[in-house]
Order: C-alpha cells, then sequence, then structure tokens
C-alpha cells in the first residue's frame, strides 16, 4: 500500500476510488466502468502534476523523507557491479548506518559510501534510521583513505536526518569523527561526487558530502538543522517548521541558485518514490557523464575542491 502524504489527500481519495472501481469490475459486481476509471486516471495524474509542481519548502520536506523513496541500498544493487561492503572503524566497532565498500561502476573500479535509514522495522533499527555513529564515519576515513591509495574515484550518497546525537555518540567523540571525516573529504587526491537523494542534515551529511560535485534529487533537502529544530531554537515552537522550512533555503532549487550544489537530478512527477527505477537511471546517467568529465580533465582535484568551498563562503 502507498503511503500517502497529508497534502496527497486529493490523489488518494482519486486512487483509491479508481482501485475500488477495478476491483468490483474484476469480480464482475459492475458494469463496464473502464470509461469512468480512465477519466478519473487523468484527474489522478493532473492533479498529482498540479501538486507538485507547486510544493512548498515545507511540502518537499515532507516528500524528502517518504519512506518508500528509493534508499543507498538501492542505488548499490541497481548501478553498481561486484559491491565489496567493508566494515568496522578498526577502532570501536561497525556502525551499519553507513554502508560502504569498493565496486565497480558500468566497469570502472569506485569507492562508495551511503547513509542508509532502512525500509521497514527491522531494517531502521538495524541501520538506526541512517543516524550515524562516530564509528560510522570512522569506517567511512577507512574507505576514503584506501580509495586514495589505490587512485579509485569515491561516490557517496546522502540520506540522514543528522548525526546521532546520542550519549554514547558523544562520549565516543562525535563532532570530532564528523570533523575527521570532513577534513578526509576535502583531502582526497582523487575525484569525489556526492548526491543528497533524500535528507541532507547537517554534519552528519556533510561530513561524506564535501565532495568536487555535489548533486541533489530534485525533491532532496540539504540544510544546516532541521526545520523543527531550527524552530525549536529561533521560536521556541516546533510547530513554527514550515516558517523554518521556506527561510532556510533548504530546497535544491535554493541551493542550485546559490551554487551550494552542482545540478539537479529530475524526479517524476509524484516523487522518486513512485518511481524508483527512473530516478535511479537518471541519477546514474548523471554519475556517468560527471566521471567521463574527470577522466579527460587534467585536475588537481584537492586544489579545485578547495577552490569551490573557498568561492562559497566568498559569495556568501
Amino acid at each position: 500500500m502507498y503511503n500517502y502524504l497529508d497534502f496527497e489527500k486529493p490523489v488518494q481519495d482519486l486512487e483509491l476510488k479508481i482501485l475500488e472501481l477495478k476491483k468490483l469490475a474484476e469480480n464482475g459486481e459492475a458494469v463496464d466502468v473502464a470509461e469512468e476509471i480512465s477519466r478519473l486516471e487523468k484527474r489522478s495524474r493532473d492533479a498529482l502534476r498540479d501538486l507538485y509542481k507547486a510544493l512548498t519548502p515545507w511540502q518537499k520536506v515532507q516528500v524528502a523523507r517518504h519512506p518508500d523513496r528509493p534508499h543507498c541500498v538501492d542505488y548499490i544493487k541497481t548501478l553498481f557491479t561486484d559491491f565489496t561492503p567493508l566494515a568496522g572503524d578498526r577502532n570501536f566497532g561497525d556502525d551499519q548506518a553507513i554502508v560502504g565498500g569498493f565496486a565497480r561502476f558500468r566497469g570502472e573500479p569506485v569507492a562508495v559510501i551511503g547513509q542508509e535509514k532502512g525500509s521497514d522495522t527491522a531494517s531502521r533499527i538495524k541501520h538506526n534510521f541512517g543516524s550515524v555513529r562516530p564509528e560510522g564515519y570512522r569506517k567511512a576515513v577507512r574507505l576514503m583513505e584506501l580509495a586514495d591509495r589505490f587512485k579509485i574515484p569515491l561516490l557517496t550518497l546522502v540520506d540522514t536526518a543528522g548525526a546521532y546525537p546520542g550519549v554514547g555518540a558523544e562520549e565516543r567523540g562525535q563532532a570530532e569523527a564528523i570533523a575527521r571525516s570532513t577534513s578526509a573529504c576535502l583531502s582526497l587526491k582523487v575525484p569525489s561526487i556526492s548526491v543528497v537523494i533524500g535528507e541532507g542534515g547537517s554534519g552528519g551529511a556533510i561530513a561524506i558530502a564535501t565532495a568536487n560535485r555535489v548533486y541533489m534529487l530534485e525533491h532532496a533537502i540539504y540544510s544546516v538543522i532541521s526545520p523543527e529544530g531550527a524552530a525549536s531554537i529561533l521560536w521556541r515552537d516546533t510547530t513554527r517548521s514550515k516558517d523554518a522550512a521556506t527561510n532556510m533555503k533548504i530546497t535544491a532549487q535554493d541551493l542550485l541558485e546559490m551554487k551550494i550544489i552542482d545540478a539537479i537530478i529530475p524526479e517524476p512527477i509524484g516523487g522518486a518514490q513512485r518511481a524508483p527505477e527512473t530516478v535511479i537511471a537518471s541519477t546514474g546517467d548523471l554519475i556517468a557523464r560527471t566521471m567521463k568529465d574527470f577522466a579527460g580533465a587534467n585536475t588537481d582535484f584537492r586544489e579545485q575542491r578547495r577552490e569551490k568551498y573557498l568561492a562559497m563562503g566568498r559569495s556568501l
């Protein structure tokens, strides 16, 4: 059963009516309803298109968090072959909120690091809802260093509400781990590409997203803090999350205009959750074009990355 968002209720009513008519027709309990179904399907498509043409920033937050959106493991399974996961930080343990390893992308070796939220209760608990602990970021650093040593390009898939804020994580050096991971991203001699596929939350996202090219899905978000957190701090009122989402400029469109990201990957009408294969294929095509550009470029990727982020500071 599809999970409808609050603002999708007009579409939900139409689609449920269509399903009801189809069941009646299958059971032979109705006269020919094909014409009525066709009419309702058109109305549903039009309503969905109109909704997604004019999404507010808060509605984009809800779409970015949609449980049916394709997750990191879906991209890895579809886009890469010979994926060999690596586990552990060689210091404390293995954090499965970070999935990483080496694979082939269209025949070429790559290192892949991504944040995985999980798709059902068991997997969400296993992956800690995508909230990474210090050992997860230290695992990411280990993978980055291996990629650099063997001159293998790095791809990262970002989807987290933020780093895990628990007492244990703080005791094990959460801030230091995030800082080291961000520093490792900036220090890579190999090219790096990052794609925000859902939520890009705070330092938890930046720790693996400080890349030569940063892309976002059309309805993804990327922010220094969640809208709820910002509303709580600024107004001491979480009901003002909608205001925070608007004022923080967290949508892909806002961030492209400010030159924080490099390109937007279009999503089908209704969001990535309605056609995961389409979105994953589009993401793969953009990664392939970027890899081709990198392969033909005589560039110091570390210096290019440095200039990219210094330019953001100067422009802001």
